[in-house]
């Protein structure tokens, strides 16, 4: 992985040379502390630093973007689904952090 786009405040942010496990972690991390600034890159060509402000609550969407190599947007899920375990669910990351809403049943 390359590029993971950050989707915040209606806006478009990305992150280079990081892996997706580590911006999860960092998120999950920094919501579970109450705030923490996440550093991103705003702009195209002369990427600004720019940083988010992440706390329990605030919606961001991260955004996988896979190499060039591997062929494209179609190819970043490289499974047969003819050879897939029946009984594998493909899903995100599991939230461990806080809840907002801690009186509605989980999904």
């Amino acid at each position: 992985m390359t590029r993971i786009d950050i989707s915040y405040g209606g806006q478009w942010y990305s992150i280079g040379n990081r892996s997706l496990e580590e911006v999860h972690e960092e998120i999950r991390a920094g919501a579970l502390s109450g705030h923490h600034w996440l550093e991103v890159n705003d702009g195209e060509g002369n990427p600004r630093p720019a940083f988010l402000s992440i706390t329990p609550g605030v919606p961001i969407a991260v955004i996988p973007i896979p190499d060039a190599d591997l062929g494209g947007p179609d190819s970043l899920l490289a499974l047969d689904m003819d050879e897939q375990d029946e009984d594998t669910e493909m899903t995100g990351p599991v939230w461990t952090g806080p809840s907002i809403h801690t009186d509605r049943p989980s999904r």
